[in-house]
């Protein structure tokens, strides 16, 4: 998959120099962007896109596979923002985007989120975080400007530069872990060469904490 076809490998298309704990994780435009009354929450596991261009914009949510911290607005688990919540954000930051690309742009943005989680998970699961209902995200960060010292290292090395950067915090049994996310674009697949590709470099921050489980899992412990 090409990703460098796709307009959201150029750059995440919303302001990442917010925080918010109510929004989705991987856009962080303001707060209000994405709890603005409207739209209702459906699984994801439910879910299918439309395929028709010419349809409005949808303003229904999915819910995410990301339990929550603590819950909010009726939902134990992150709710995306809708088609209409993600184009008015992008117009607000002068992205001007197409009502048609939200049907391709959103899916992609829901499916890279549940990417970075799956790989928080793995970190996590020797942990004992289960024995009291598992890992949950308390929080996040983002901006593309600020590279991580691995995403410095690796373009010293010729490697490409990462197109965003994230920060998560996840609560363990009551005890918060940092985790830090490099975005970049994947290879792409001559086969479909239209649809994007990411690679995440997702690790724990290097705290304490963090420079313990990465040794654990260097030394092959976990």
């Amino acid at each position: 998959m090409d990703s460098s076809k796709d307009k959201v490998t150029n750059g995440c298309p919303v302001d990442h120099k917010a925080t918010s704990n109510d929004s989705c994780p991987v856009d962080h435009s303001a707060r209000s962007t994405w709890m603005k009354p409207g739209g209702t929450p459906r699984s994801s596991a439910t879910t299918a896109v439309p395929s028709n261009e010419d349809e409005s914009l949808q303003k229904v949510r999915e819910v995410s596979s990301i339990p929550r911290a603590e819950a909010f607005v009726g939902s134990s688990n992150w709710v995306y923002p809708s088609e209409e919540m993600f184009f008015n954000a992008m117009k607000r930051k002068n992205w001007n985007p197409e009502a048609k690309d939200m049907k391709t742009v959103v899916p992609i943005h829901n499916a890279v989120n549940e990417r970075a989680w799956m790989e928080i998970l793995k970190w996590e699961a020797s942990t004992g975080a289960n024995s009291c209902g598992g890992p949950k995200l308390v929080s996040f960060s983002g901006d593309s400007s600020k590279l991580t010292p691995r995403a410095r290292i690796n373009m010293l090395l010729g490697y490409q530069r990462p197109f965003d950067r994230h920060d998560w915090v996840v609560d363990r049994c009551g005890k918060r872990i940092e985790y830090v996310i490099d975005f970049y674009a994947g290879k792409g697949n001559p086969e479909t060469p239209n649809i994007p590709s990411f690679f995440l470099d997702v690790r724990p921050k290097l705290t304490l904490e963090g420079a313990w489980m990465r040794f654990q899992k260097f030394v092959g412990l976990t």
